[in-house]
């Protein structure tokens, strides 16, 4: 009954002081508004980056002219480009391999190209990337309708093409695309396949991509010195290191290097850019929690000081409540009710308003809607330790009071 009390009392004290019990909340709410925004934001990043390199398999590794250079809240890494793989060591290394595994080749031939179809187009930003029969599989694409490339068409370099969503609702509306020709730059192409809906990830949108067979690419391409890549997809992942030194090896005669000269491409795992991401965005999370927490300091002295004022202002109430038989304990937990209950006020709403921006930051980038639970669940509990931090020594003060000088007091 004490703690009903106690409450009852703490939802009286707080109506009849509102404005000042709604600022001091209002500060609490942007602290945590700040803190669960941006780690709501980070979690949904991450989840958009999984699901983006999980496509791409966990089990698979490419071999480039170049590394990725990521970095977040920091300078770049400096990436040395070294000679481009072309099409005929691409080739002999899909040849030679003996390890078990599949080697995709793929090339950009393009960017920023139109697709035409009789008197409808594209915007210029397709991008057509040439690819052999397992290019498809290696990036995580599927058919919507159609079928994909065989290995004579890749080899051959046939006019075929397999377009994205977004093309081919463009050019052809409601009709089906399949068997329609359409003119890509200077050359005609006919659609055998048209991709699924996959939207943007990581900065490519498969849904404004053009993919051609890799012959007719290396034929087409638009750069005087294309560089290849290699997907080397593993059948079961306790082989990777394995056949990542095989095909190292492998490439590396190819590529004519001598014993004591270091490798001219690079390797890199299909989770490896995601793992480097990750890596770099705790330090944005670093730099969320110390703004939240800051503004949560702040806010808790703001508390504090509300709180001393209150207990001076009510001295006269305290004195009645300890003549009555109120004891220090029941004095002190009034009081801190009263500070818990303000914090939570001010948790629910900055919560609220941290999962709503997080996740409409995440929703802006094509990432889906998530509810924190351990961010609410973490968000509650760092409330009321801050109404107990906050609400003790104002708590102490009014439970130490004499109750016959406090009910003299004016």
């Amino acid at each position: 009954m004490t703690y009903t009390e106690n409450v009852r009392l703490a939802l009286q004290a707080i109506k009849s002081n509102r404005l000042r019990t709604m600022l001091t909340a209002l500060i609490i709410a942007i602290g945590l508004s700040a803190l669960v925004g941006i780690l709501t934001t980070l979690d949904a990043v991450k989840t958009s980056m999984t699901e983006a390199f999980s496509n791409m398999g966990a089990n698979s590794f490419t071999i480039r002219n170049r590394g990725t250079g990521i970095r977040i809240g920091g300078p770049g890494l400096e990436v040395k480009p070294f000679k481009s793989i072309r099409y005929e060591d691409a080739i002999a290394f899909k040849n030679r391999l003996a390890a078990p595994a599949n080697v995709t080749i793929s090339v950009i031939a393009t960017r920023g190209a139109t697709a035409k179809s009789s008197q409808e187009k594209t915007n210029p930003n397709i991008v057509v990337q040439g690819i052999d029969e397992n290019g498809l599989k290696a990036q995580g694409l599927d058919l919507a309708l159609g079928r994909n490339f065989s290995v004579a068409e890749s080899e051959q370099g046939a006019d075929l093409c397999i377009i994205g969503d977004e093309i081919s609702t463009t050019l052809f509306k409601h009709e089906s695309a399949i068997d329609k020709i359409i003119t890509v730059g200077n050359s005609r192409l006919k659609v055998i396949g048209v991709l699924a809906s996959k939207g943007s990830s990581m900065g490519n949108n498969t849904d404004r991509a053009v993919f051609i067979p890799l012959y007719k690419a290396k034929v087409i391409n638009s750069s005087s010195s294309p560089s290849y890549t290699l997907t080397v997809t593993v059948m079961n992942n306790e082989q990777m290191e394995n056949v990542i030194g095989e095909s190292t090896s492998t490439f590396r005669n190819i590529r004519k290097i001598k014993i004591t000269e270091p490798n001219n491409f690079e390797i890199t795992k299909s989770d490896a850019v995601a793992q480097t991401l990750f890596e770099n965005l705790k330090y944005i999370a670093i730099g969320g929690v110390a703004i939240g927490v800051i503004t949560l300091i702040g806010a808790s002295i703001g508390l504090m000081n509300i709180m001393l004022v209150s207990v001076t202002e009510r001295t006269r109430e305290i004195g009645i409540r300890k003549a009555i038989g109120a004891n220090p304990s029941v004095i002190r937990k009034q009081f801190l009710i009263e500070a818990v209950m303000i914090c939570l006020m001010g948790g629910a709403m900055g919560i609220l308003f941290g999962i709503l921006l997080g996740n409409g930051i995440s929703l802006a980038m094509g990432g889906s809607f998530i509810i924190p639970w351990l961010f609410i669940i973490g968000g509650f509990a760092l409330c009321v330790l801050v109404g107990v931090i906050s609400g003790y020594y104002p708590a102490k003060k009014a439970s130490k009071l004499d109750p016959v000088e406090a009910l003299r007091y004016e």
